[in-house]
């Protein structure tokens, strides 16, 4: 192949290169692109020792080297942070279980995931988004509200059931119910 075309190929598989790692680091895919890796790091040692008299190739082409080598840095990085088991995105999912096993000791069934369960979980989880405490919020002080406006909802439209949702408004979290048809 010629210059023009490897460094055309180059650029292609270290943009492959990138997408692929970040799907590994999202648990997309099970293992780490190494083959893809490895023929990248041989296309940008091609033409380490050898001269490239074209200056806007020479540019692209260690332009595209320095790219794979911050890129190899920044996986390396994140690999040992999961490693140690340090990465946020990890770290998130670590928290999620350790509070769910908190609130659900062993040997107790979770609670049903009923209607009012899902409703729950959706308001905490816009509060947070919002960084807004959750500490004093309960269930059953959700479920009172709930249920008070759920009662003046059913009166005033004369219906029998209504449709729970909650949406974020000016950075705050609202619960909204209407009649459902």
């Amino acid at each position: 192949m010629r210059i023009p075309e490897d460094i055309e190929l180059f650029e292609k598989l270290l943009a492959e290169l990138i997408v692929k790692y970040e799907q590994y680091f999202l648990g997309l895919e099970r293992r780490e692109p190494l083959k893809l890796l490895s023929e990248v790091e041989k296309l940008s040692r091609k033409y380490q020792n050898s001269t490239i008299t074209n200056t806007m190739q020479t540019f692209k082409y260690n332009t595209l080297k320095s790219r794979l080598v911050s890129y190899k840095q920044y996986w390396c990085r994140t690999n040992r942070l999961m490693e140690e088991g340090k990465y946020s995105r990890d770290r998130f999912k670590m928290d999620i279980h350790a509070k769910l096993q908190q609130s659900n000791p062993v040997g107790e069934k979770p609670a049903a995931n009923s209607e009012s369960e899902q409703f729950f979980r959706e308001y905490i989880q816009a509060r947070k988004e919002c960084n807004l405490p959750v500490e004093n919020i309960t269930r059953e002080m959700v479920a009172d509200i709930v249920e008070k406006h759920k009662r003046a909802v059913m009166e005033k439209y004369r219906c029998n059931d209504v449709e729970l949702r909650v949406t974020v408004e000016n950075g705050n979290p609202r619960l909204k119910l209407r009649p459902k048809s």
